[in-house]
């Protein structure tokens, strides 16, 4: 079959997420290395990560708003190369507060990718819905290489060197989008970024009963991603004696099946509902968390972190909750809004964690989301029950 230019953008785009995630999952892997260079604690990189969180929260709404005016394609480079310069600029921190800068840098810069590539895609195919698949596989792509090799080679040369290798990957993405992605038309390029952001509009959709809800589970189901997508290789190192290498071959695994899974989560959504799908979500996830606490042996930890891909599969539910509550005039801005609003408050994830591991120990850390995750589950069956929305 002939290549065409939308399947280059659709690869393009695939690597440049591949890239944004990878800077973000980077860290995660040599925070014991982290917090012994810089002599902090758990609660402090928890700290910082969270920061890199909220940043890429913040960035989800402006960066949609943004490219109506300038078009898809500056914004994009600006991800892409923005997510390697604060690779990069982490790597060669001297000390705590350029690291803290660089990793909130990072969530802001790469936060820009997602809701603009959705858009670029949405101009370039007729049929959106396997192009979006085949861009989010970049996601768990990164999250199955950039575990293993970071962690690789950290024991080699070190966290430093490691981290830095996210801005040498950013390099060639760079250059490959800046030569073969066309310029795109700007949606509104005469319309004042401020009229997007009128605050009336934006109470009036954050405070609708069925959209708090929905958002209340998004917040504790990215809370509990988040937290784990910072602190999932430290706890296998700290809390089973596993070395880094295998640590982070585990986290790759984890990865891996929640991108695989996921899929099947989203089809459960469509047949059975989005509440009874989100359910089992949380219920995978409980089961999951509760056996990489309390597992015996390997195996039982392979099986709980392969539950815990189940249920961290939670947005192929919920997010089509959300849109099912959205007219289609909304979904757009509307959806990036929603996106901002929940992770903000979700990003909190890595410090609660990393302080509940620094003063009780992984076990309560790890039992907190899992109660958590409990509480979705009473939610939705009051909901079923008495209507909470």
């Amino acid at each position: 079959m002939r290549w065409r230019y939308r399947e280059t953008v659709l690869a393009l785009c695939t690597a440049a997420l591949f890239v944004t995630m990878a800077g973000r999952l980077a860290i995660s892997p040599v925070v014991p290395e982290i917090a012994a260079d810089f002599s902090v604690s758990n609660g402090v990189l928890g700290a910082a990560l969270s920061g890199m969180w909220v940043a890429y929260a913040l960035a989800q709404f402006p960066s949609g708003v943004l490219a109506d005016r300038i078009g898809e394609r500056p914004v994009i480079l600006a991800s892409i190369g923005g997510t390697g310069i604060a690779a990069v600029v982490i790597a060669l921190s001297p000390g705590l507060p350029t690291f803290v800068v660089g990793t909130i840098l990072l969530g802001g810069l790469a936060g820009l990718h997602y809701s603009v590539a959705t858009s670029l895609l949405t101009r370039t195919y007729d049929g959106i819905g396997t192009a979006i698949g085949i861009h989010n596989g970049g996601a768990p792509l990164a999250g199955v290489v950039t575990p293993v090799v970071v962690a690789w080679v950290a024991v080699a040369a070190g966290w430093r060197v490691a981290v830095g290798l996210a801005g040498l990957v950013a390099v060639p993405v760079f250059a490959l989008f800046a030569w073969r992605v066309r310029p795109t038309e700007p949606r509104r390029p005469d319309e004042p970024m401020r009229a997007r952001l009128e605050p009336g509009t934006i109470r009036e959709l954050l405070t609708r009963r069925s959209i708090v809800f929905t958002g209340i589970i998004a917040v504790i189901c990215d809370f509990t991603w988040q937290a784990l997508a910072s602190f999932l290789p430290t706890f296998f190192v700290a809390y089973h004696d596993y070395s880094a290498t295998f640590a982070g071959t585990l986290f790759a695994v984890y990865f891996l099946a929640q991108g695989v899974l996921q899929i099947g989560v989203g089809m459960l959504a469509d047949r059975v509902g989005r509440d009874a799908t989100t359910a089992g979500c949380m219920v995978a996830g409980i089961a999951g968390l509760g056996a990489l606490v309390l597992a015996p042996g390997l195996w039982t930890i392979v099986a709980g972190l392969l539950s815990l891909a189940v249920g961290m599969g939670w947005a192929a539910a919920v997010f089509p909750r959300f849109m099912d509550l959205l007219s289609a005039d909304e979904q757009g801005a509307g959806f990036g809004l929603i996106r901002t609003a929940y992770m903000i408050v979700a990003a909190s994830g890595s410090v609660v964690v990393g302080s509940l591991a620094d003063a009780f120990g992984w076990a309560v850390a790890f039992g907190f989301p899992t109660a958590l995750l409990g509480v979705v589950c009473l939610l939705l069956v009051a909901n079923w029950t008495v209507g909470l929305e």
